[in-house]
């Protein structure tokens, strides 16, 4: 009788097939630990923040050259940004980049006439636009998710010191020539680029998302024998069976350099999410490039007035690996937009000679800054490594848009105040809510195919209905009492 009673339990009981690990937990198996000698060398990758914050706020950009330069800065960011995804991946495209940034500095100090000047200072835009993009990208993927805050502020961290450079520079070659400051800004990231080529590998997600998974067990095995784990004798069997479940969705629905664009184009969840944080930066951008640009009409020393302006940046990135580590992403940005755009409203009816006005001011740009950094980690977070550096490096054009505002902005500030101070307040304060209609990423790991992000934001969907129907449940066996 027992006998009889338990064969139907034996028989119609099925085990539950076992869940195929993903990439994110291969790489975290794998090298998630993140070693001295790991960190390091992503340490190494942010510092190409520095040569980015060189060209970006290079010398004698005035005029016509700074719109070239813009112009080539924008022209690269959409042209250039699906490249790292497709065809060339994140190294070789950082190398790229930097190779003919300073190319291009180096030629623009020989530059005979004001027009070469304009053109290579297009070029020279051109490739340094994909540099902050593909360094971040790139770092961040590379050591695991304990870390990923970490190596993201120590890239911002590094566009300061970059941009401190630059009036220690200036100050050095005052006497001499211009061309010399192009040289000295120029040629070391040449050298740079050369140190990266020996010295870091390509990101193992990218190359396992493309189906190369020989290359990937090998980048693997090299980063994981910087953390000690030399003679690796490991048979990576969870990198086989990840890169097996993922080969299908490798390209990002295809293997055009444009996959990646229309891979988000016609997912509706994507196109969103990019809509919304792109719209978010536009106004944190307006504020980020305009707000300094009030600093030459102070009447103090230029070379300490750029000083000062470049240090309250690093206080920043300390509040940004603050709030990464504490505070939702979301909320982070959507009060730090509010606070920017208050403050900025604020120097609308503070006198201009009070201490009162420049003390908002400061304040509105400190929290801009903070608001800049913390939105480039999420977007890094909110799009699957196949889509991740198009998505990201769309994310920069859109605070470069806004800072080409600015300017129109601040020339009209001079007559009335509320065209730039009351303008750039309202941008960032009404575009920064745009952050609330996108998905909370802190603590959550990083997806590395459309699908599977696709999959998990179902799986949040359905976990929010959950208790909503429990509870409806529970009313309606109440009632029936």
């Amino acid at each position: 009788m027992a006998d009889e009673a338990t064969a139907p339990l034996l028989v119609s009981y099925k085990a539950k097939p076992a869940k195929a690990p993903s990439i994110d937990d291969a790489i975290e198996t794998y090298i998630g630990a993140t070693g001295a000698g790991q960190l390091l060398k992503a340490i190494l990758l942010a510092f190409s923040w520095a040569f980015d914050a060189q060209q970006c706020a290079g010398p004698a950009l005035v005029s016509l050259p700074a719109s070239s330069f813009f112009a080539g800065c924008l022209a690269g960011g959409f042209l250039l940004t699906t490249l790292a995804d497709s065809l060339l991946g994140r190294k070789k495209m950082l190398l790229v980049s930097l190779v003919a940034m300073s190319v291009a500095g180096v030629l623009t100090a020989f530059s005979p006439n004001v027009w070469a000047y304009a053109a290579l200072r297009f070029m020279c835009g051109f490739g340094r636009s994909m540099v902050g993009t593909c360094a971040l990208v790139l770092s961040t993927e590379l050591v695991g998710k304990r870390w990923r805050d970490k190596v993201s502020v120590a890239g911002f961290a590094c566009f300061t010191v970059g941009f401190l450079s630059l009036p220690a520079l200036a100050y050095m070659f005052r006497e001499a020539s211009w061309r010399n400051m192009y040289l000295w800004t120029s040629l070391p990231s040449l050298c740079y680029a050369i140190l990266l080529y020996f010295l870091v590998q390509e990101s193992p997600r990218w190359l396992l998302v493309r189906g190369r998974k020989q290359d990937a067990i090998e980048t693997v095995r090299q980063i994981a024998s910087l953390n000690g784990a030399s003679g690796i004798t490991s048979s990576f069997s969870m990198l086989h069976a990840c890169c097996a479940m993922q080969h299908e969705d490798a390209g990002a629905g295809g293997d055009g350099v444009f996959a990646t664009m229309h891979s988000m184009w016609e997912r509706r969840w994507a196109l969103r999410r990019l809509a919304a944080i792109m719209t978010a930066s536009f106004g944190v951008g307006m504020v980020y490039y305009g707000m300094p640009l009030n600093v030459g009409n102070l009447g103090s020393n230029l070379y300490l007035s750029v000083t000062y302006n470049a240090l309250a940046e690093f206080p920043s990135s300390i509040l940004s690996w603050l709030l990464m580590g504490k505070i939702n992403r979301r909320s982070s940005v959507v009060a730090l937009t509010a606070v920017a755009g208050l403050c900025s409203l604020a120097c609308v009816v503070i006198p201009e000679v009070s201490g009162a006005r420049m003390a908002a001011e400061v304040f509105s740009f400190f929290a801009t800054c903070t608001a800049f950094n913390v939105i480039l980690m999420y977007s890094i977070e909110l799009f699957p490594t196949s889509v991740r550096n198009s998505a990201v490096g769309l994310v920069r054009q859109a605070l470069v848009l806004g800072g080409v505002a600015a300017p129109m902005l601040v020339a009209l500030g001079r007559e009335r105040s509320f065209w730039s101070f009351g303008v750039f307040g309202l941008s960032v304060g009404c575009l920064g809510l745009f952050a609330a209609c996108l998905p909370e990423t802190r603590g959550r790991s990083m997806s590395d195919t459309m699908d599977e992000e696709e999959h998990k934001e179902a799986a949040t969907a359905a976990a929010d209905i959950s208790p909503i129907t429990a509870t409806s449940d529970v009313d309606n066996d109440a009632d029936l009492v």
